[in-house]
């Protein structure tokens, strides 16, 4: 198909998942001058919003074509892009156990997660995003894991959405905690770390503690971060390996491990041995962070809204019990490494 072909077949699509992005965007920023705070983020008002409309009025096939390369093909360019985000200097001064220890602590919450969301009947990729997200990044590593592991619109959109509940609510709980448990301030701040999803909300839920609650809360959040590299390539393995061979339609050989995957732990160790200016991370990130919101966009334009009411219930109960294992977990790591 010829190029410009193409491009006109793309662009309707892709122009409504841009002015979708472009209100959730919008949204976002009425949000910080009412509330004073970003609670909800821009990527998970854009699937919101792409849910309402599709739910509303239908969409028209010419438009599927766009939304479909903003849902698979700008989301993996974003996920590529979030590479360069993530340095492994950055957290060389955490020291050698406590990586080894959030690496456990993250092994041990995935596979926990996963098993409960298996346990409560929910189907293995909703319960595999819902594990990647509690127990790495939140909507980050939902994100990042879904088109791996080839996740549905509706999955996604349902694990975005009650993970985006639990980490505002987690943002406002453990203060409390940290008041009422009698823990010290480097406890809090590692325990902060491992359990809240986002380096914001980690910032918001440590500053009421002290500063230092903030610094040791965002290493730790930091190293956590970090696992996403090995998470996805792991899960690019054992999602391929199942099809890898020759694809009887186009003779081409399948990837075990898809092409942004590559890119991602390319770009990440570029920056790691500071191959990648400094003024080129920022502009990078932000660049990452539209394309996501975008590609949610799209997401959310492709759902049925029914579809993820009726999994509301149990991927909630999956969720909580998720953040509360990864809390009993952290407290493990916390006492297995006799932090005072």
């Amino acid at each position: 198909m010829p190029l410009f072909h193409r491009a006109n077949i793309i662009l309707p699509g892709l122009a409504l998942t841009s002015l979708v992005a472009l209100l959730a965007y919008a949204g976002e920023h009425i949000e910080i001058g009412i509330l004073g705070g970003r609670w909800i983020e821009s990527l998970v008002l854009a699937i919101a919003l792409g849910i309402v409309i599709c739910t509303v009025k239908p969409l028209k096939p010419a438009l599927r074509p766009g939304i479909d390369f903003s849902a698979k093909i700008l989301l993996e360019i974003a996920i590529v892009l979030l590479g360069a985000s993530i340095s492994l200097s950055a957290i060389s001064s955490a020291g050698v156990w406590l990586i080894a220890g959030i690496a456990i602590v993250v092994v041990l919450s995935i596979a926990a997660t996963y098993m409960i969301g298996r346990l409560l009947g929910l189907p293995p990729k909703l319960a595999t995003l819902i594990a990647c997200g509690n127990s790495i990044c939140g909507n980050s590593a939902i994100v990042a894991v879904a088109p791996v592991i080839e996740a549905g619109s509706e999955e996604i959109a349902a694990a975005l959405a009650f993970t985006a509940v639990l980490g505002i609510a987690a943002v406002f709980l453990l203060p409390l905690l940290y008041f009422h448990a009698g823990m010290s301030v480097p406890q809090y701040g590692v325990l902060a770390g491992l359990t809240v999803y986002a380096v914001p909300q980690v910032l918001a839920a440590t500053a009421p503690v002290s500063l230092l609650a903030v610094q040791t809360g965002t290493l730790v959040k930091l190293v956590r971060v970090l696992m996403l590299g090995p998470v996805i390539f792991l899960l690019g393995i054992l999602t391929k390996t199942e099809t890898a061979g020759i694809d009887s339609r186009t003779g081409h050989r399948h990837s075990l491990v898809p092409w942004f995957i590559c890119g991602f732990l390319g770009l990440m160790a570029l920056r790691s041995f500071g191959l990648i200016p400094d003024a080129l991370v920022t502009p990078m990130a932000v660049a990452s962070n539209i394309l996501t919101v975008i590609a949610m966009a799209a997401l959310g334009l492709s759902v049925n809204i029914r579809s993820v009411a009726h999994a509301g219930g149990r991927v909630i109960t999956a969720a909580t019990l998720s953040l509360l294992t990864l809390g009993v977990i952290s407290y493990g790591l916390i006492a297995a490494l006799q932090i005072q």
